[in-house]
């Protein structure tokens, strides 16, 4: 009985060690080509607010008391094609933006492209315009609602930008999936001129509004160029 006993638990202990290798593999594989651009620790490789803008608990976060009412952080380099993904946890009525093919000075919203951040339900934000709302394009392409965690809780999103396609999951939903030229081939919904819809390389960032919002886990994977 006691050498019964001594296979069994060999093979249970051979198990759990099978397991290991793999849960190593899944997570090599599913960050395989990522590249952090935030090391926790400084703002190192990034550009902009450092006033607003600082390090604390391991995460970025923007504080508009720092200096302004919270401005840009952008990263040093300029980015094409990619896979960007960040968490990022709101406050009450928090407004920011993650702006992409972004340049250093001017609004990004126009002269780059800017992905809504925002505390969706809070009363302020009542009468948003579709592509107001949280994950949007702003002033191009709504995004699908109610997939944001409750404030104060982080949420994970993930922005893909390969050519003119743009897709954003928030929370392992698709929130948006679309190409861009396409969808303003007659104009944009907000019936302004937007010029950064045809820059196809920038800065990537965040743009504040005003409000504390915290970031962490800020990587990315660069894609080949369609040209």
């Amino acid at each position: 009985m006691a050498t019964i006993g001594r296979i069994v638990s060999l093979g249970i202990l051979c198990c759990l060690l099978a397991q290991i290798p793999c849960s190593a593999q899944n997570q090599t594989t599913k960050d395989e080509g990522f590249v952090e651009l935030f090391n926790g620790k400084n703002l190192d490789g990034w550009i902009g607010n450092k006033q607003s803008y600082r390090v604390e608990n391991g995460y970025i976060v923007v504080d508009p008391s720092g200096g302004g009412s919270g401005g840009n952080l952008l990263t040093e380099g300029e980015y094409g094609n990619f896979v960007f993904r960040f968490e990022f946890q709101l406050t009450p009525g928090a407004n920011n933006g993650l702006g992409i093919h972004a340049p250093l000075e001017g609004d990004v919203a126009y002269l780059g492209k800017e992905l809504q951040i925002l505390d969706n339900t809070a009363d302020k934000y009542a009468n948003l315009q579709p592509y107001q709302y949280h994950g949007s394009v702003y002033g191009v392409i709504p995004a699908k609602q109610g997939f944001l965690k409750p404030v104060g809780e982080w949420n994970v999103q993930e922005v893909t930008v390969n050519g003119p396609k743009i897709k954003v999951v928030l929370n392992g939903t698709i929130i948006v999936d679309t190409d861009l030229q396409e969808a303003t081939k007659n104009g944009t919904l907000d019936k302004k001129d937007h010029p950064g819809l045809k820059k196809d390389i920038g800065h990537i960032g965040f743009l504040g509004h005003g409000d504390v919002v915290r970031f962490r886990n800020i990587k990315i994977k660069e894609l080949p160029s369609k040209k």
